[in-house]
């Protein structure tokens, strides 16, 4: 028999559609014909789910108790004995209760495969087995229920039923995954906009290695040896020198400029099996690769670049970086490099060759310093300009001056040019202007005149004595000039590293710093940027801050780059940085990174401090619920208790108008918990804007129903509009009028008044008592979860509310922001 097709609905989160989407896709296989059953679908009691399933033959769930409880689960049995073309399986990574058959449903669909039915079901990416300690440590969450990977590599379609983060909490926010009860938890814990992004990237890259798997068996099965640049391969060639870690650093940038790039290193070991490179060092670049998101490989063969090429090729590389040789070039013209073999042999594949401090001819002890280095450039070309200016017109002077001047006289002149030169540009102007000038001494001094020939021994030896002394004086002067530029470019960095550490300890924000920064390096742009350290195969970054114009996204868009400690990188557009300003640079960067990672402390602990209040908030509001609840409740139970008993007409009314006010007024405590519940995780959406009291004080009576009849309003004519969301408002005060009502006496109602205060308005909510004087007592807090409530939507909206004391009655005050006065008012008192 034929083993079934399982095709698989894969998801990122709870909530993004899988069930929907494997209900549609069942209703379109049964209206094309097929034979399809519903083993087991949990629609989590989502109408819309729960809806879709409706035309659909479902086998009866199997009774199963354990411990004292009743739990269903799929009957393997009835859908075996059935022999559908298609099951829709729900959850397969559900594991099922004791006593089951199989311990987990993937086996149950397996038996279902191995008797040639068709399955659909689903799977969120939290469940598979390889990804449990990653999606521990994002979302802080164990997953006990998980599948072998096995299980879904073998199925034979996967589709990803995916909704954006945002999308997804608006979702859970309206009621449509969870429970009201569960929206709070959920949206402040697993569902943080961070966690769903992260898990949604993992189904992603997880489901793109599948489909590569795919492509990879596809080749493999019609011999497709060329590579496919369906995504870029880089493959780093290692010997084991020292110029390795260069070769890789500069593979992975590649790698990182080249989203879902993936990055290989090979070492070619001898068929001979001896020892060519350093083994020490290859496992130390071999470890660089991996913590570069890479894999290290080895393989052997005699010809190096035959080797490399036949790896390349069965691993589908598309780019080859090689080391540029440190052989000379006479051993290159006897046989050619491996990078020149490499080249002429690679075929469609690039070859990327990266020069490095060990190549041939590029060894440092060959080179000589930079002339410009010691003195900066600016002032080594002066000097340059001012020997080949001062010397020629001294030249001119001298020999204008005729038989006055002597050869003595002429190097004692030009000695001191020399000196003036090396004290403004250095060693290297004044020895190339000692040596000229000692030339033109001897063609315009010394006898015979105008040739550089010297015929007497005194002058050779003035000469010579000459060069030395200018020499040496030059090369003190040049000393001198340079320990004073390295002195004042000493005194500027230190300058700069103090104003850092200055900013920083006054607390300056990091776009300050990084302003700074560039000020003082005389930059176009700086960021900040942080590497995502849990992609480490495909690197992304992320801006933490930035300053100036267009400032760099990604470490290989900037001019200059240096690491700021663990993930953190800083990037620099603008003028090209010398080694000096790069080491500073380099040192700014650690600080900026010190000053981040104590924000991120800081903000960790300031985070932990927010969620203890907001734990111990919500332990109040469920105390002070708990205690008001009781009341109502208790009521109601008594009227319903008293129904019971034979009663005449009015005393049943009577027990069944005090339930219904009894559960009304537990009802509205649950709503007023639900919206502080809203409101402290801040999903509550409010809308400020101008609004007229009138219209909620209208809103307010028709919400209270017939007890809306008994209340006392008094609004003055020309009242301003009030700043406010009218919604939210009217729910306020209807619930204070709902108490002001409760706290009654029967003599009295319950009286509303607004009165205009500067810049305000004041709505005030008694019991009836007239004259009673607004305001708090000294240590006197708001008691009672309406009120609780009230006040907190109040603040929200910019407003004030206070309880008042009217000896042991009730009364509220609430200060909202006033607007523009009504242009048109009317007066309204209304019994």
């Amino acid at each position: 028999m034929a083993r079934g097709r399982l095709r698989v609905y894969l998801g990122a989160a709870p909530g993004v559609g899988k069930t929907y989407a494997m209900l549609e896709e069942g209703q379109r296989l049964a209206s094309a014909g097929a034979d399809v059953i519903v083993g087991f679908v949990e629609p989590h009691g989502r109408r819309p789910t729960a809806a879709l399933a409706e035309g659909l033959e479902v086998v009866p769930r199997h009774t199963m108790e354990y411990r004292g409880a009743t739990f269903t689960e799929m009957d393997l049995d009835a859908v075996l004995a059935r022999r559908p073309q298609v099951a829709l399986v729900d959850e397969l990574a559900h594991t099922n209760v004791p006593g089951s058959r199989h311990a987990k449903r993937w086996q149950d669909v397996e038996e279902l495969l191995d008797a040639g039915i068709d399955v659909v079901t689903t799977l969120n990416v939290q469940h598979l087995e390889s990804l449990g300690d990653v999606v521990r440590q994002i979302t802080g969450v164990p997953q006990r229920e998980t599948l072998p990977d096995e299980v879904a590599r073998r199925a034979d379609q996967i589709e990803l039923v995916d909704l954006p983060p945002e999308l997804l909490r608006r979702r859970m926010l309206h009621g449509e995954i969870y429970p009201s009860d569960r929206i709070e938890a959920a949206l402040t814990h697993y569902f943080r906009l961070g966690n769903l992004t992260a898990l949604r990237e993992l189904a992603l890259l997880w489901l793109a290695d599948r489909v590569e798997e795919g492509l990879q068996r596809y080749r493999a099965e019609h011999g497709i040896t060329a590579p496919w640049e369906t995504r870029e391969r880089i493959m780093v060639a290692l010997t084991g020198g020292p110029e390795g870690d260069t070769l890789i650093r500069r593979a992975a940038r590649v790698t990182a400029r080249n989203p879902g790039s993936e990055l290989l290193a090979l070492h070619v070991v001898p068929s001979d099996g001896l020892v060519r490179g350093d083994q020490a060092a290859l496992a130390a670049q071999g470890a660089l690769v991996e913590s570069l998101g890479g894999s290290y490989h080895q393989t052997t063969g005699d010809d190096i670049p035959e080797a490399l090429l036949q790896f390349a090729e069965a691993e589908s590389v598309t780019q080859i970086v090689l080391g540029a040789s440190r052989r000379g070039r006479f051993s290159t013209f006897l046989r050619g490099g491996v990078g020149h073999r490499t080249i002429q042999r690679s075929g469609p594949i690039d070859v990327l060759v990266v020069t490095h401090e060990r190549a041939a001819g590029s060894s440092p002890a060959l080179r000589l310093p930079h002339p410009t280095r010691a003195t900066g450039p600016r002032r080594f070309w002066t000097a340059m300009l001012l020997a080949a200016v001062a010397l020629p017109v001294l030249t001119f002077l001298l020999v204008l001056l005729g038989e006055r001047v002597d050869l003595a006289l002429a190097l004692v002149l030009y000695l001191l040019a020399v000196v003036v030169i090396a004290l403004v540009g250095g060693l290297v102007p004044a020895l190339l202007a000692a040596l000229a000038a000692g030339l033109l001494a001897d063609y315009y001094f010394t006898p015979p005149l105008h040739s550089l020939r010297v015929e007497h021994f005194a002058d050779v030896l003035a000469l010579l004595v000459y060069v030395v002394t200018a020499v040496l004086v030059g090369m003190a002067a040049g000393t001198a000039a340079r320990r004073t530029y390295q002195a004042v470019r000493a005194s500027s960095e230190a300058t700069a590293l103090s104003r850092l550490a200055t900013a920083m300890m006054h607390g300056e924000d990091l776009p300050t710093l990084l302003e700074q920064v560039r000020e003082d390096f005389g930059l176009d742009s700086v960021s900040l940027l942080e590497r995502d350290t849990g992609h480490a195969a495909e690197p992304r970054w992320y801006v933490v801050a930035s300053t100036g114009a267009d400032p760099p996204e990604r470490p290989y868009d900037a001019d200059a780059e240096s690491p700021a400690g663990g993930s953190l990188t800083l990037a620099a557009r603008g003028r090209p940085l010398s080694g000096d300003d790069q080491r500073v640079l380099g040192v700014c960067a650690a600080q900026l990174g010190m000053a981040y990672s104590q924000g991120r402390l800081a903000a960790h602990d300031a985070e932990s401090g927010l969620r203890a209040d907001a734990e111990h908030t919500r332990a109040t509001l469920l105390l002070t619920a708990s205690r008001e609840l009781r009341g109502p409740l208790r009521a109601a139970g008594e009227a319903l208790t008293g129904l019971r008993k034979p009663l005449s007409d009015p005393e049943q009314d009577g027990l069944l108008d005090t339930a219904r006010s009894s559960v009304r007024h537990a009802a509205r405590l649950v709503s007023d918990l639900d919206a502080l519940s809203r409101l402290h995780v801040g999903a509550l959406d409010l809308y400020l804007r101008p609004v007229d009291l009138d219209d909620v004080v209208t809103a307010v009576l028709d919400d209270l129903g017939p007890g809306g009849r008994t209340i006392r309003c008094s609004l003055p004519e020309q009242l301003p509009y009030v700043i406010t969301d009218a919604a939210v408002l009217t729910r306020v005060l209807t619930a204070l009028a709902a108490e002001a009502q409760r706290h009654s006496p029967p003599e009295r109602t319950a009286l509303l008044t607004a009165e205009a205060r500067p810049g305000f308005v004041e709505i005030r909510l008694t019991d009836g008592s007239e004259g009673s004087t607004p305001g708090t007592r000294p240590g006197r807090t708001v008691h009672g979860l309406t009120l609780r409530m009230s006040r907190d939507l109040v603040e929200t909206m910019g407003g004030t509310l206070e309880p008042g004391a009217s000896g042991t009655g009730f009364e509220v005050r609430l200060m909202l922001p006033a607007a523009a006065p009504r242009t048109a008012a009317t007066a309204r008192a209304a019994t």
